[in-house]
């Protein structure tokens, strides 16, 4: 799943409105977030923290409007812990969200 641009770039523009710089600072923190959850995924080893991770990372997309991640968050919510297809996908999202 590839990151989405239009719910998630709409929900920033109505937040940022014109300002530019808030825009950027808000893709920013949005960006910082994903990382720092996708970090927690990666070294949940019990179900415990697979799912405190899993479920922090679907706040995230559900607060950003981010349809896509949310589905993926769904997903590893429903996988067992350290699913790797899942982590890479959550990955390749990142990736593309950073391009």
């Amino acid at each position: 799943m590839a990151y989405e641009h239009g719910n998630f770039d709409a929900t920033l523009a109505a937040a940022a409105g014109e300002d530019a710089a808030l825009l950027a600072e808000l893709r920013k923190a949005f960006g910082e977030s994903l990382s720092g959850h996708l970090d927690l995924l990666r070294r949940a080893r019990c179900d415990g923290n697979w799912q405190v991770a899993a479920m922090r990372l679907k706040g995230l997309a559900a607060s950003f409007h981010a349809t896509d991640l949310q589905a993926l968050a769904e997903e590893a919510l429903a996988s067992a812990p350290g699913e790797p297809t899942v982590i890479r996908r959550i990955e390749q999202y990142c990736v593309d969200f950073s391009n």
